[in-house]
């Protein structure tokens, strides 16, 4: 797995401090960013956590480049709505020589790993042969309509591999951008960040985190599992960590 963290919003705890300034203040717009120093940044920023008011950190966005993660993660992630995806495509790029991600419970047993890798082959062996035919077929149809062989050729892979992708595994990797506002990303932490969720995501998640308090530590001071600031809401489903996550987070 590779996260980077591509762009964000320009002095995002600024921008975050100034919406919540012309919430709270009398003042104008052109007056929201007067006397903002970096303590009463802080002070804005750590007033909204406390009191719940969430709306303003809507204004500050970030954007993540991330490579090396499963289809079955695009699954998961993408059921957070308030965000923008743009997802590598199966339809247009051939994927004939896939990677896959091996799950650490498979590849720690020996039997279970040789058992894994043997159906990624099949399954890269049939995309291969499925392509194959459905290109000639395609091929086959394009030039009795009139189609040059060249061009035939092009477009009959690309109609080939649309349907020979149907037998690509949920381990096929994936890259994707993905941008979400400051909010977003708070409830994406405590739920992604929780010991419950699947381990592809939640590491995800993770360095995710790290990334955005790295770039606004106050904004994100907080985030991350609902356990580490405040009572496990999962009940009789709890990890039991509580105590090892809150040293986990605190250390990020």
């Amino acid at each position: 797995m590779k996260v980077r963290l591509i762009a964000h919003t320009p002095n995002p705890e600024k921008t975050v401090a100034a919406a919540a300034k012309l919430c709270y203040a009398k003042t104008d717009v052109d007056g929201i960013f007067e006397n903002l120093t970096e303590e009463k940044t802080a002070s804005f920023v750590e007033m909204l956590s406390e009191i719940g008011h969430e709306s303003p950190i809507e204004h500050a966005s970030f954007t993540f480049a991330i490579e090396g993660v499963s289809r079955a993660l695009l699954a998961q992630i993408t059921r957070h709505r308030i965000a923008s995806y743009s997802v590598q495509s199966q339809r247009y790029v051939n994927k004939e020589n896939f990677e896959y991600i091996l799950p650490p419970e498979i590849e720690k047993d020996e039997e279970a790993k040789e058992e894994y890798i043997k159906a990624m082959d099949n399954a890269r062996d049939s995309y291969i042969r499925l392509s194959k035919i459905l290109k000639e077929n395609h091929k086959k149809a394009l030039m009795a309509e009139g189609e040059d062989e060249k061009s035939a050729e092009r477009k009959a892979e690309k109609l080939a591999i649309e349907d020979a992708r149907f037998v690509l595994p949920n381990s096929c990797d994936t890259k994707m951008i993905v941008t979400m506002n400051a909010r977003s990303l708070m409830n994406f932490f405590a739920h992604r960040c929780c010991n419950r969720a699947q381990w592809e995501i939640r590491e995800l998640a993770y360095e995710m985190l790290k990334l955005c308090k790295n770039v606004s530590p106050t904004l994100f001071k907080n985030a991350g599992p609902k356990c580490v600031h405040g009572p496990c809401p999962e009940g009789n489903m709890t990890c039991g960590k509580m105590v090892e996550m809150r040293e986990k987070y605190k250390n990020i």
